[in-house]
């Protein structure tokens, strides 16, 4: 299992490697600040909490994130095994649906079964842990994608299929359709190893009003 050595990111030091490897995105980089990613250590609850807010406003994720952990009095977070024992019409009552409830409790036994090298996580490739979540029922490379950028901050990750940094490759770039991901994996190739940083602002550009 080859370990994967990983300086932590920094955006500052990938936003000037960028702005020499693709000199036609320095608008976009002068007209966003990108704040600092910081880790998280808690991949159960990283990955629990991805499921919960799939496919809903952040406002009703939140209310069903904190009726989740209520369910755990005293507990800042429940771990694998207090999901594991908790019965599923118990999870369904916070407002999970009955596909999330399935999905948490597949986390949960992924952690516990050792499918997922939870202890060493942070240490394997980028493919190799996105082969262990994927192979979790409910997790997707969509899912497995946010945790290597967001829970481990890896530097060089793209997800070409994210309608955010489609939309925001196609305003930038003033495209007339949204760009297919192959389209948009070639250009890629210039903001290698910092696609993470390159994807993080092509969020923004959706977020917040900008003229090009």
């Amino acid at each position: 299992m080859s370990a994967q050595k990983t300086e932590p990111l920094s955006i500052q030091k990938a936003v000037t490697a960028l702005r020499k490897s693709d000199p036609e995105m320095i608008p976009l980089f002068d007209a966003f600040k990108i704040e600092e990613l910081s880790p998280e250590t808690n991949y159960f609850k990283s990955l629990t909490r991805a499921i919960i807010y799939q496919q809903l406003s952040g406002k009703a994720a939140k209310t069903i994130s904190d009726r989740f952990i209520a369910l755990y009095k005293g507990k800042e977070y429940p771990s694998p095994n207090d999901v594991l024992k908790t019965d599923h019409e118990l999870l369904r009552s916070v407002g999970l649906s009955n596909a999330k409830a399935h999905y948490i409790k597949n986390i949960s036994q992924a952690f516990l079964d050792g499918s997922v090298d939870h202890e060493n996580l942070g240490s394997l490739s980028d493919d190799k842990i996105m082969e262990q979540l994927v192979a979790i029922k409910g997790v997707g490379p969509w899912t497995a994608q946010m945790f290597l950028m967001f829970t481990l901050n890896r530097p060089d990750i793209f997800p070409s299929g994210d309608l955010g940094v489609q939309k925001g490759f196609q305003q930038y770039f003033k495209l007339k359709e949204l760009p297919a991901p192959k389209t948009m994996e070639k250009r890629a190739k210039k903001w290698k190893p910092y696609r993470t940083v390159a994807s993080i602002f092509f969020w923004k550009v959706v977020d917040g009003p900008f003229e090009w």
